[in-house]
């Protein structure tokens, strides 16, 4: 719903993360250990310099976005701006920090999903997404349950069990924060608490609201997230200009130093 947009100006790279079984899958330090933040993000940064890209715009939803902060503290040639929409550092509750969920909600729906992967997903599904379209839950249940129910708890493991709030004090790349206001999986405190630490280590960071219910923008909300994806696209292209066009070139050297426009802007997402 989003991509078809984005494509008439951009090159556009999508791809899928690995979410195939874990070696040593019976284990438990295997298979614990296997789904990190810190490998999906070294597994972005070896695809982009696989495709040869360099200042992206990456837009990543979810877990994706602490992914992407990861890979860019990394490696930040390979990126421009940081997207990250329902992203979250943290999901469970303490005694200063609201994350959203209490321990026991974690454990409890571990649990479930260790028991009864598709019984839990059933009820799971339509509150995530927070859609009444039968189309629009019904295009997220069929990925959703096409996952192995093993890579499910152990990938549910690492998300809501972890702590990313250390990362957020050295991402360098200017951030858009993109939040639904009625989200229960990353509700916009996340995102004002996002927004203050990372301006606090001196992130350029900017926070947008949309007015809508669930974790999927870009199904429930899709011309709302175009728009800040325009936003940022545009103001994208004009800094590089600017700093490019601002660095020091004797005078005789202004034509070969002249910025190559082409137009377009590579997206990760």
């Amino acid at each position: 719903m989003v991509l078809p947009h984005l494509s008439r100006k951009n090159k556009v790279l999508l791809f899928d993360w690995d979410f195939s079984s874990a070696p040593d899958a019976n284990e438990d330090q295997g298979e614990h250990s296997y789904y990190t933040f810190s490998r999906f993000a070294d597994e972005l940064v070896a695809l982009m310099d696989e495709m040869k890209l360099s200042g992206a715009v990456y837009v990543g939803h979810s877990m994706a976005g602490m992914i992407g902060c990861i890979a860019s503290i990394k490696r930040p040639d390979l990126f421009a701006h940081l997207v990250l929409v329902g992203a979250s550092p943290r999901y469970m509750n303490s005694e200063d920090y609201e994350g959203g969920f209490d321990e026991s909600d974690i454990e409890a729906m571990l649990a479930s999903i260790s028991s009864d992967f598709h019984g839990w997903a059933e009820g799971f599904v339509p509150l995530v997404v927070g859609s009444a379209e039968p189309s629009v839950v019904e295009r997220f249940a069929r990925s959703f349950f096409a996952m192995d129910p093993r890579v499910a708890h152990r990938l549910a493991r690492m998300i809501f069990l972890g702590d990313q709030r250390e990362v957020l004090d050295e991402v360098a790349m200017p951030c858009t924060l993109v939040h639904v206001s009625r989200d229960f999986v990353a509700p916009p405190c996340v995102g004002q608490y996002m927004q203050a630490r990372m301006m606090a280590a001196g992130c350029t960071v900017t926070i947008e609201i949309i007015d809508s219910l669930g974790h999927f923008p870009q199904l429930v909300a899709p011309d709302e997230l175009l728009r800040i994806l325009d936003l940022e696209e545009e103001e994208t292209v004009v800094a590089a200009l600017a700093e490019e066009m601002s660095s020091e070139v004797p005078s005789s050297g202004l034509a070969e130093a002249a910025p190559e426009v082409q137009g377009d802007i590579d997206v990760a997402t």
